[in-house]
């Protein structure tokens, strides 16, 4: 019988044009650069690197977790370089870039969990550049609070981490937790309460929509800003199914709940990833404000 997973609705049939990725790809080679866009498959590289964008993923790429639904590779792990903050920036110059997302694998090898890496390379960023604004989507660091404090103060505009999906599903999240990754979100928003905070999810995993809008109440209970809602597309036949994709609408559903629930931004549509059209977070902010 064929896997349902692979028959996609013809919403989510987007084609990526390898024309569109070799500049890209070359630049950061030159930098010795991970992209979560290649790492984790995602679908939307080729729009992204035909605009110059790319969201950084440092701290090498190979994730100490073993979480079912990501394409990032795992296992053991190498010693950090330290001229990646440099060439992130260097990177970003080269690109234009004035909003940059940095993201990393998940480092519990690591006694602070990579943030002062994440403080470095916010500090190359600006140091080129200060009025490049910076958005960092970080992994729980084992709710290390030290570690946090530091991420907190390190002078990004948005400190992201994502829930990714509701607590009954969370055996697809090896390691994590639903109510530690509630708690970063709240420490960071606590720690420093001019950045925005931001989480993000996926849908199609078998959650019910009683238990999505749970969550969306729980993350603006924690003082979470701004949301992401894509839909979740399984990177190969190892990892955890599709079980449902989700109609344009119900995006569209959510979206609507959720700024009524006082988000102030939400991406959410069957492409939407965390970084996806991050720019527009802010913009969207100050348009309100």
């Amino acid at each position: 019988m064929e896997n349902r997973q692979w028959r996609k609705p013809e919403w989510l049939r987007k084609k990526i044009t390898p024309s569109h990725l070799r500049q890209i790809e070359s630049l950061l080679e030159r930098g010795k650069l991970h992209t979560v866009c290649q790492e984790a498959a995602c679908p939307n590289i080729g729009e992204c690197f035909a605009a110059r964008q790319a969201t950084f993923m440092i701290l090498g790429n190979i994730c100490t977790r073993g979480c079912t639904f990501c394409a990032v590779g795992r296992g053991n792990t190498l010693p950090l370089d330290p001229l990646e903050p440099l060439h992130v920036a260097e990177t970003v110059r080269e690109l234009g870039l004035r909003h940059v997302v940095v993201t990393s694998v998940t480092r519990d090898d690591l006694p602070d969990g990579g943030a002062d890496h994440f403080c470095r390379t916010v500090r190359a960023i600006k140091e080129m550049d200060a009025a490049v604004t910076v958005e960092l989507l970080i992994p729980d660091m084992r709710s290390h609070l030290p570690s946090l404090e530091r991420i907190a103060r390190c002078g990004a505009e948005i400190l992201g981490h994502n829930v990714e999906t509701v607590p009954r599903l969370y055996d697809v999240r090896k390691g994590s937790d639903y109510r530690r990754s509630l708690g970063v979100l709240q420490t960071l928003g606590r720690l420093n309460p001019l950045a925005q905070t931001k989480s993000g999810i996926m849908l199609g995993l078998g959650e019910r929509e009683e238990e999505v809008l749970e969550l969306m109440a729980d993350l603006r209970e924690v003082g979470c800003r701004y949301l992401s809602i894509g839909q979740y597309l399984s990177p190969s036949p190892r990892h955890a199914p599709v079980v449902e994709y989700v109609a344009p609408e119900r995006f569209a559903f959510f979206r609507e709940r959720g700024i009524g629930m006082g988000f102030e931004h939400i991406q959410s549509s069957p492409y939407t990833r965390s970084s996806y059209k991050a720019h527009e977070y802010r913009e969207g902010y100050h348009e309100r404000g």
